[in-house]
């Protein structure tokens, strides 16, 4: 990483330092809202890093969202980063709309949603699915079929759900009218359909689990510093180092496959494989890493307070959002067919 993303990655880490703990966040059904750190998030001009600065965004790149998403999932933080820069403002700057300020969501429609114009609006009727943390947005991007659509909260009701980790995960229901002018039609060409929005979904998700397993390595390995066994630390155990060796290592893996397709996605090239990897990586890496932690931990790092608890959740819950490790290494080995003999070799290493 470069001296820039190095400071942005200090400061959102100081930030969430400043504001992780539990008096900051604001207790919903089930779901959690850090609104002090999402307005630090803002005064460091970070919530909109990869998108455009002539949409309104701070012009940043993929790179970037992903180097501070590593330090969001790190710290566990109850704010929406990757629904408001990776997906809502990329749905917004691809379909030509200014993106607004505040925190934001997104999700691709469900089969039944209806929206047809009528004279200066759009009728529209149906329901978004398990939209993250829609009890706490200003404003939904919805990908419908070749048109992307604004919501305001007036325009949506919100069935609250939550995933493992207590996140919200809500449902979402329109059944009304919208202006015309938070409707636009996606313009030819533009990369902005279901498919891409799942990999970057993904990408998102992949990085904040990296960042989720390198805390859940940290706090075990402090632990194992300080936990006696015998008149020793159980650090000191050889079966202890093989499991916290073990775990680095996914972790590293981990890190490095999500920025790796980060650096795809800016690149235009290849995306589809990187991602693949990447979220692949990181759902087999939250197994093992989650299974040691809990074992170096023993019992207390189950209890409620614990913060291992607030890591190890997330990586479970994470690896079943945008697809999990059988979904992707499915897509992966399907890619590795189609490419045959020939083109297997220049597949992996990224010169076909």
């Amino acid at each position: 990483m470069n001296d820039v993303v190095n400071a942005l990655a200090a400061a959102v880490a100081d930030a969430c330092a400043r504001y992780s703990g539990t008096d900051a966040v604001t207790a919903g059904a089930g779901g959690g809202w850090n609104s002090r750190l999402w307005t630090a998030l803002e005064q460091i001009g970070v919530t909109t890093v990869s998108v455009p600065e002539e949409r309104g965004g701070a012009g940043g790149d993929v790179f970037t969202a992903v180097a501070l998403l590593e330090v969001l999932g790190r710290y566990s933080a109850a704010v929406p980063l990757t629904e408001t820069a990776l997906l809502a403002g990329w749905l917004l700057a691809s379909s030509g709309m200014e993106v607004p300020p505040g925190p934001m969501t997104a999700g691709v429609a469900s089969p039944g949603l209806l929206s047809r114009q009528q004279g200066g609006h759009w009728a529209t009727s149906g329901t978004v699915a398990r939209v993250p943390w829609a009890r706490w947005a200003s404003h939904i991007a919805v990908l419908d079929t070749g048109r992307v659509i604004l919501l305001r909260p007036g325009d949506f009701r919100v069935q609250e759900g939550v995933n493992l980790a207590g996140e919200p995960r809500d449902d979402v229901s329109v059944d009304g009218t919208v202006p015309a002018s938070r409707v636009r039609e996606l313009p030819p060409g533009s990369p902005a359909w279901a498919q891409a929005f799942r990999q970057r979904a993904a990408l998102g998700r992949a990085a904040m689990m990296a960042g989720a397993a390198r805390q859940a390595l940290e706090l075990s390995v402090a632990y194992a510093g300080q936990r006696q066994q015998f008149g020793r630390p159980i650090g000191k155990f050889q079966a202890v180092q093989q499991y916290l060796a073990a775990m680095a290592g996914e972790v590293l893996l981990s890190r490095v496959a999500a920025e790796a397709a980060a650096l795809a996605v800016d690149a235009g090239s290849g995306a589809d494989l990187a991602v693949a990897a990447a979220k692949a990586v990181a759902g087999q890496a939250a197994g093992q890493v989650t299974a040691l932690a809990h074992q170096v931990h023993g019992a207390i790092g189950f209890t409620g307070e614990h913060p291992l608890r607030h890591s190890t959740t997330r990586l479970w819950a994470w690896r079943d959002e945008a697809g999990n490790e059988e979904e992707w290494s499915a897509a992966l080995g399907q890619r590795a067919l189609g490419a045959g003999t020939q083109g297997l070799w220049p597949l992996l290493t990224g010169t076909q």
